[in-house]
């Protein structure tokens, strides 16, 4: 019984240093197998960077205006990870919106520069991010939002991984460790983790970012299918981003109060 929750813990620790800059122990043992199997962990990862966010968060409180608090926020949700997800969304909307057959956006896709349609898309993910997070935050718990945010779409995008073709070199991807389909219970735990944090949102607001969640995975996997064949590392990424930013949205959106017309 030891043994497999050490197992356990040695998975989410490879989850945590393939996904973010956090250090781990070098003693925590490596193989292709155990990297596949980490990424069940993936929306576990995002739960400990949603609370190391909002420690952030709480503690500039204290002394800074709301307004600024958010953004040192991001800033360290950047350096945490590395801008991992930023860049594949960057890489993502280079690649297919500046590629023209499915070799071509997926050699976009593995050039390090940056294209106008990746800077547009970033510049653009970023304002939103911080516009609605700033909206939200004298609305609503800061914590369960980040929560949802940085769990939820990260239980989302790896679970493109369970039924989706990967198509990328995996020589060169980001998610060579990842490319391997996961089983049924590893989809089950990436969920699991994902959906915790919406315990306690009322009924219409947890249908309302289920559904939404649930049509737009279909859509973005259905885009992806067409355009180029499967997904990439660079394709979780950006799934990873439109996700998170959606269920702020939706947050956003179920906060407003009801107008009432004279």
């Amino acid at each position: 019984m030891l043994s497999r929750v050490t197992y356990q813990i040695e998975l989410f620790l490879l989850s945590l240093s393939f996904f973010t800059r956090i250090p781990v122990p070098a003693s925590v043992p490596y193989s292709t197998e155990r990297m596949n199997q980490s990424g069940r962990y993936f929306s576990l990862v995002g739960l400990l960077l949603g609370l190391i966010c909002y420690g952030v968060y709480s503690l500039c409180a204290l002394v800074l205006p709301e307004h600024l608090s958010i953004l040192l926020m991001m800033v360290c949700s950047l350096l945490l990870t590395g801008a991992f997800h930023e860049d594949g969304l960057t890489d993502m909307a280079d690649g297919i919106g500046g590629g023209m057959t499915t070799e071509r956006r997926l050699a976009i896709m593995k050039d390090s520069r940056i294209g106008t349609y990746g800077a547009s898309a970033l510049m653009m993910a970023l304002l939103v991010k911080y516009s609605v997070l700033s909206s939200l935050a004298m609305q609503t718990s800061m914590l369960q939002l980040l929560l949802i945010g940085y769990g939820l779409s990260r239980a989302v995008a790896a679970s493109l991984i369970y039924d989706m073709p990967y198509v990328s070199d995996a020589q060169t991807s980001k998610s060579k460790p990842l490319a391997s389909r996961q089983t049924t219970r590893e989809l089950g735990v990436l969920l699991f983790f994902g959906i915790i944090p919406c315990i306690g949102l009322d009924l219409s607001t947890l249908l309302m970012i289920g559904c939404v969640c649930c049509l737009l995975r279909f859509a973005l996997k259905r885009w992806l299918l067409r355009r180029i064949g499967g997904f990439t590392g660079d394709c979780l990424g950006g799934v990873q981003q439109i996700i998170e930013l959606t269920i702020y949205l939706i947050l956003a959106a179920t906060m407003i109060p009801q107008i009432t017309y004279l």
